[in-house]
């Protein structure tokens, strides 16, 4: 008899290029149509920066790891199999559920890996997963999990790596020092007519901050790495706000890229490079915290959420 789960985690996530050949493959499948070739220089520039790859696909295989091996042991081994896949890259989201139907699964609990909640993301991840599930002509239920950004665990962990990204700064005083949490932008279009995005991010960035014992008026919250469209994206974007601060007499400021969990283009590139340029010519200190990535204690947040939704009704 086989003892493979019928119950799934599904971690999910963007995906990323993992080297500048996959670029314009990677940007036609995200825009529906090839890049310009001035943007894909320009892609391709960014990429070389952080060492002409990104190590996002290779964290979260980590993290599905180190989450299979936490549930076991909370659960007892083959309760659940932890599987990922992504929406813009190999493994694809669509054809991770279809092999999973096949083989029996009959329950998937999807992650996104990202903290918020938006109508914009929910359609993303939630559409792949609904068209594997026509697609496999079975039956299976599916649930997705929801925004996280203020399970406790996650909090606890959140507000230890501010508490640290504080710490390596010399001697500072909140009278000179600010902490900013960041979310990737969205179009102000798709989070028209009350989309929780926008408060969540507040609400994370106060309860994290609060639990670092930053106090109120130390506290920032800004967007980051928006899309070259012409619509009108939300703000105020994080280079604004480090010119901004800088002329108030602030010396130093924290990033928290509280909207993400892996080191990726636009953490690596976005905050450790760009971000950074623009607090150097303006002569602010920019440190950012440490990033989930397949850390165990962010294998133990998932757990957690996991847990929580063992507890929902509909289960």
């Amino acid at each position: 008899m086989s003892t493979t789960p019928d119950r799934r985690v599904l971690l999910m996530a963007h995906g990323a290029a993992e080297s500048t050949s996959e670029l314009e493959g990677y940007y036609t499948h995200v825009r529906g149509r090839p890049p310009p070739s001035s943007l894909l220089a320009e892609l391709t520039e960014r990429y070389e920066a952080i060492g002409g790859r990104s190590p996002l696909r290779a964290i979260t295989a980590s993290l599905a790891a180190r989450l299979q091996t936490e549930l076991d042991q909370r659960k007892g081994a083959g309760t659940y199999r932890v599987i990922h896949g992504f929406r813009h890259t190999p493994p694809f989201l669509e054809d991770v559920v279809v092999g999973e139907i096949a083989e029996g699964a009959t329950e998937l609990l999807g992650i996104v890996l990202a903290p918020h909640f938006s109508r914009f993301v929910d359609r993303g991840y939630r559409g792949p997963v609904e068209a594997a599930l026509a697609r496999s002509g079975r039956s299976a239920r599916f649930r997705l999990a929801g925004s996280w950004y203020l399970e406790p665990s996650f909090v606890a962990f959140e507000a230890d790596r501010v508490r640290e990204a504080l710490a390596r700064l010399p001697s500072p005083t909140w009278a000179t020092t600010r902490v900013c949490f960041t979310a990737h932008s969205l179009p102000e279009s798709m989070i028209a007519g009350g989309d929780p995005y926008p408060d969540q991010l507040l609400e994370g960035a106060r309860v994290i901050a609060e639990r670092a014992g930053v106090p109120k008026d130390a506290l920032l919250t800004a967007y980051q790495s928006a899309g070259r469209t012409d619509d009108r994206w939300l703000g105020p974007d994080l280079r604004d706000v480090l010119r901004d601060v800088r002329t108030r007499g602030i010396e130093s400021v924290v990033v928290c890229a509280h909207g993400f969990v892996s080191d990726h283009l636009e953490v690596l590139y976005d905050i450790d490079i760009e971000a950074r340029s623009v607090a150097d010519s303006v002569g602010l200190r920019l440190e950012r915290t440490t990033m989930p990535n397949d850390d165990r204690r962010f294998a133990q947040v998932l757990a957690d959420v996991v847990e929580r939704n063992e507890r929902l009704p509909g289960r």
